[in-house]
C-alpha cells in the first residue's frame, strides 16, 4: 500500500496545476457501450411489460386486422347488394322487353292511320329512346345510384340547347304537326305564299318543294304549319277554269255551241261531280269573255289545262269565230269644223 503524507500530497496536486489545466479523465469506451445496450434492454423491457397479452394474441392469430375488417365489409356489401343487382337486371329485361311491344303497337296504330313512312320511324325511335331512358333510371335507383343530379343536369342542357335552337325545334314541331295531321303529302302540288310546286320530300326540319322550272326550293316546316296553304291536288278530282274570248258582235249561241263541243271530244273530261258548264263571265273592252268549267282527275289536270286551249283555238279558226286583241279607235275631227 502506497502512503502519501499531506506534504506529498500537496506537491503532486501542485505538481498538477502547475500548467494551468485540470488533469485529463481517460475515456473508457466499453462502459459507454455498456451504457446503451442496458438503455434498450430496459426499452423493450418496458414495453413487454405494458403490452396487452389480449392484443398480442390478435397479432399472432390474426384476428382484428385491416384484411379482417375489409372482408367482413365486402361479405356485408355483397349480401346487401346482389339481390339489388338481380332485380336491376330484371327490371331491366322486363322493361326492354316492354318497350319493343309499345313501339310496335304505336308503328300499328299509325299504320292504321295510314301515316307517312318517315313519322312512323321517326316516332317509333323516339319513344323507344325515351322507353329505355327510364327504364336505365329505375334500374340506377334500385342499385342506390342516385340519379337525381343527372336528371337534373340532363334537364339544364336541355333548356340551354332548347333556347339556343329555338328556330330549329319550332321547324321540328312544324314537322310533326305535318306528318300528323298531313295537309300535304309527297307529290302533292301545293301553294304557300309566293311559293307552288310539287312537294317533293317531307323531311324533320323542312319540306322540299320542286316547282315546274326544275328547281327546288327549302322551306322549313314552321312556314308551312303556321301559314295558309292551297293544295291543289288533295282531292281525287279538280275544277279545270278555262277562258275563251271572242269578238264583239259574235253569234254567242254558235261559239257556246263550239266550246261545248270541244269539251264533249276530250276523253278526260268528267261529267261527275257536275257537268261542264259554258258561260259569259265577262263583258271586256275588246272582247266578250266566256268561262269553261270542266272537271278532271287531278294527274289529268295539267294535261287538259293546255289541251284544251289548243282545241278551242283550231275550233274558233274553223268556224269563222274571230278572237280579238286589243284595240283603240281614233276619230280625226276635219279642220275649221
Amino acid at each position: 500500500m502506497l502512503l502519501i503524507d499531506e506534504k506529498e500530497s500537496s506537491l503532486l496536486t501542485a505538481a498538477a496545476l502547475g500548467n494551468g489545466k485540470p488533469p485529463e479523465v481517460p475515456k473508457d469506451e466499453f462502459v459507454q457501450s455498456l451504457q446503451t445496450t442496458d438503455s434498450i434492454t430496459q426499452t423493450i423491457s418496458d414495453s413487454l411489460k405494458n403490452m396487452n397479452l389480449s392484443d398480442l394474441k390478435d397479432v399472432v392469430t390474426g384476428e382484428n386486422t385491416l384484411l379482417r375488417d375489409g372482408m367482413k365489409a365486402l361479405t356485408e356489401m355483397t349480401v346487401s347488394f346482389v339481390p339489388k343487382l338481380l332485380v336491376a337486371i330484371l327490371i331491366l329485361w322486363v322493361g326492354m322487353k316492354l318497350a319493343k311491344m309499345l313501339r310496335k303497337v304505336i308503328v300499328k296504330g299509325l299504320d292504321r292511320r295510314n301515316a307517312e313512312p318517315s313519322l312512323k320511324s321517326f316516332l317509333g325511335s323516339l319513344v323507344d329512346v325515351l322507353l329505355k331512358a327510364m327504364i336505365i333510371i329505375m334500374a340506377m335507383d334500385v342499385v342506390g345510384i342516385k340519379a337525381t343530379s343527372f336528371i337534373a343536369l340532363l334537364g339544364a342542357m336541355g333548356l340551354a340547347i332548347g333556347m339556343a335552337l329555338q328556330g330549329t325545334l319550332q321547324n321540328f314541331a312544324g314537322g310533326v304537326i305535318i306528318l300528323l295531321m298531313k295537309p300535304f303529302k309527297v307529290g302533292d302540288y301545293i301553294e304557300c305564299g309566293a311559293f307552288k310546286g310539287y312537294i317533293q320530300e317531307i323531311r324533320i326540319f323542312h319540306t322540299l318543294m320542286r316547282p315546274f322550272n326544275g328547281r327546288t326550293i327549302v322551306i322549313p316546316n314552321s312556314e308551312l304549319s303556321n301559314k295558309s296553304l292551297i293544295n291543289h291536288t288533295k282531292d281525287e278530282t279538280i275544277r279545270l277554269d278555262v277562258v275563251a274570248s271572242v269578238a264583239y258582235g259574235s253569234d254567242l249561241d254558235k261559239v257556246k255551241s263550239v266550246l261545248m263541243q270541244v269539251v264533249d271530244d276530250d276523253p278526260l273530261v268528267l261529267h261527275e261531280p257536275k257537268p261542264p258548264v259554258v258561260a259569259v263571265s265577262e263583258l271586256a273592252d275588246s272582247s266578250v269573255n266566256l268561262s269553261i268549267w270542266i272537271w278532271v282527275r287531278t294527274e289529268d289536270y295539267w294535261t287538259v289545262w293546255m289541251r284544251i286551249r289548243e282545241n278551242i283555238y283550231k275550233a274558233f279558226y274553223q268556224n269563222n269565230i274571230t278572237i280579238p286583241f286589243p284595240q283603240v279607235d281614233v276619230h280625226l275631227a276635219e279642220s275649221g269644223k
